[in-house]
């Protein structure tokens, strides 16, 4: 498309001579604007992505990807419906747990928490939790007297592992004198980091015996966690779950409905994002449009004598689009490489950047995690660089067909 003759002539206009500067400056803002657009949109693209699979997998991997209620509140045949469940295609784990609220309390501190009751074989499955224990041991994760609490509770409440934690349930027994509440202390027997604030300061895990007896559903659970092999396509396993039962009085919910909101208001806010900081991008690509208008204005004489030379309106027009092509290639690639770059520095430069400021840019319990994630979709990627690349090819159009229109003789009469 283009020739030696419009490469050459393309790349001399780029380079200006004496007096010529203010263009050449006006075409190098323009580069730096079309970098720093397609750079500024693969990091908060890639910060969302990675934002939105982090806080999935946290949430996930704590609630499982599907539950199983039992529409009287209560699961009595438990451990033949979770046997059940593990034979569909797609679950990769089925556990039973026992949920209730308690008031959570430790010399003076006192909170509202969240009791999970899980067989010890249950936790241990549960990897969010057995894989990031800090202190302590799941050996001990058993009988009527153990219980694991988060780090932030533990911190909170003065806790360490043989520390108690006394926990008081409103629903207690019934007396000539009212409902007396139940008040139970459980030693501490290990500390877990979820890497979600929430549940490090509100949830506690006990065995399922222990959780029976003190939430007085004996045999009994209030749930089935399900996992699954991809999260992402969870509704075909949570329909053959169903068939597989067949069973009223079970009712069987999956993240999409559970937490459909949230993960849609995260969706929302990265569409709303991409549009946003495209205009980044389009504002770049007008200065394109100027500079080369500018750089048109300025070569008027110069394209006169190409024209009395033979040169072809078509010559004169690849010329200029030439020109604009290369600012915007040259602007997308540094922007992408940029982007790039820093997507996979992005924890040490906010670590780099916190030491210098001396203040937490990442606060977990503001933004429920404790890093700054990243993940690039390079189809993502792409078509940001596609994008880019489009508006500033049709950035270049109109200019060079107003050079292409020159008439030679009027560019000389008055040049």
């Amino acid at each position: 498309m283009f020739g030696p003759f419009e490469r050459a002539v393309a790349g001399r206009y780029l380079r200006a001579r004496k007096g010529e500067r203010f263009v050449s400056v006006i075409a190098i803002f323009s580069l730096v604007g079309i970098g720093l657009g397609v750079a500024t949109l693969i990091i908060v693209m890639a910060v969302m992505n990675g934002f939105r699979a982090d806080l999935m997998g946290r949430i996930l991997g704590l609630n499982g990807d599907l539950s199983l209620y039992g529409v009287t509140r209560s699961i009595t045949d438990y451990d033949d419906i979770a046997a059940e469940v593990r034979k569909v295609p797609g679950v990769t784990q089925a556990t039973p747990l026992l949920e209730g609220q308690v008031l959570l309390s430790a010399g003076p501190y006192s909170s509202g928490g969240v009791v999970h009751g899980m067989t010890k074989q249950g936790l241990n499955d549960l990897k969010a939790i057995s894989s990031n224990i800090i202190a302590g041991s799941l050996d001990q994760f058993e009988g009527d007297d153990a219980i694991a609490v988060g780090e932030t509770l533990a911190e909170r409440a003065g806790l360490g592992v043989g520390s108690q934690l006394t926990l008081v349930s409103p629903n207690g027994a019934a007396t000539a004198f009212g409902t007396v509440p139940r008040v139970r202390a459980y030693h501490v027997v290990a500390i877990f980091d979820a890497g979600v604030n929430d549940y490090n300061a509100g949830y506690v895990f006990m065995p399922m015996s222990a959780a029976q007896i003190y939430f007085q559903k004996p045999k009994a659970v209030t749930q089935i966690q399900v996992m699954v092999q991809d999260a992402d396509n969870v509704r075909p396993v949570t329909r053959a779950i169903q068939q597989a039962l067949a069973d009223p009085r079970i009712r069987v919910m999956d993240w999409t409905n559970s937490n459909n909101a949230f993960f849609g208001a995260v969706q929302v806010e990265q569409n709303v994002m991409f549009l946003i900081l495209t205009l980044i991008i389009l504002v770049a690509a007008f200065n394109v449009i100027s500079s080369l208008i500018m750089m048109v204005k300025d070569k008027t004489v110069d394209i006169a004598v190409l024209r009395t030379m033979g040169a072809t309106r078509g010559a004169i027009m690849r010329i200029f689009l030439m020109c604009g092509a290369s600012v915007g290639v040259t602007g997308t690639a540094f922007g992408t490489l940029l982007g790039v770059v820093f997507c996979e520095n992005i924890e040490r430069i906010r670590q780099v950047m916190q030491r210098i400021t001396g203040t937490n840019l990442f606060n977990p319990e503001v933004y429920y995690l404790e890093h700054l994630p990243a993940k690039l979709v390079w189809g993502q990627v792409i078509e940001v660089i596609v994008m880019a690349l489009a508006l500033s090819l049709l950035a270049t159009l109109y200019p060079s067909w107003r050079a292409a229109k020159t008439d030679p003789v009027e560019a000389l009469r008055h040049g």
